[in-house]
């Protein structure tokens, strides 16, 4: 199949079954690239990061910046416009009806279970990311247990603490956060060469 079907493809399928948000597609983006070859999962996990910073909805970022890093710019526009297609037209034809089912037990049921889906997704995009970003792993498999704490990353595991704590105990803002969050990934990885 030509690159650009492909490319155009996976971010049509990631449009399709991504419930609950930008995060939500993580898994789906790690196991559709890295299966296809077009990506890493370093790769991946880097795209995720920019995205995360990059001002504007994450799943378009995400998309973009897949997109521009496997077949440039071009590429970047067909993985977007692949992305927010299956949105748009589903939103299309269920915004002029779900006013009516909106009070249906049976929808009200379905976005019940649609919740713990969801979390899941989110939960295993963290653990996607925190692999290459913490053990300098490419995936679980390639993870040894008997090494796994020597070749940590504590730096990083570090920032991330600190993050998580800053935003879940003191209620600091998730921005001011993140851009302390880069300056110290600027100062210990640029600056000291940690």
């Amino acid at each position: 199949m030509n690159d650009w079907l492909l490319l155009a493809w996976i971010f049509f399928k990631i449009g399709l079954f991504t419930i609950g948000g930008g995060y939500a597609m993580v898994p789906l983006i790690n196991s559709e690239m890295v299966a296809a070859g077009l990506l890493t999962p370093l790769e991946v996990a880097d795209i995720i990061a920019v995205s995360e910073m990059t001002p504007g909805p994450f799943a378009i970022n995400a998309a973009t910046f897949a997109g521009v890093k496997t077949l440039g710019v071009p590429g970047g526009v067909a993985a977007t416009l692949a992305v927010v297609l299956p949105s748009l037209i589903i939103t299309t034809m269920l915004a002029r009806f779900f006013c009516h089912f909106e009070d249906n037990t049976i929808v009200r049921r379905a976005m019940w279970g649609l919740r713990p889906a969801v979390t899941g997704l989110i939960a295993a995009a963290a653990v996607i990311m925190a692999v290459p970003s913490f053990f300098g792993g490419q995936t679980f498999a390639s993870l040894d247990p008997g090494t796994l704490f020597g070749n940590a990353d504590y730096f990083s595991a570090a920032i991330a603490v600190l993050a998580g704590v800053a935003v879940i105990r003191y209620k600091r803002s998730p921005i001011l956060v993140i851009l302390i969050a880069g300056i110290m990934g600027v100062v210990l990885f640029g600056v000291f060469g940690l």
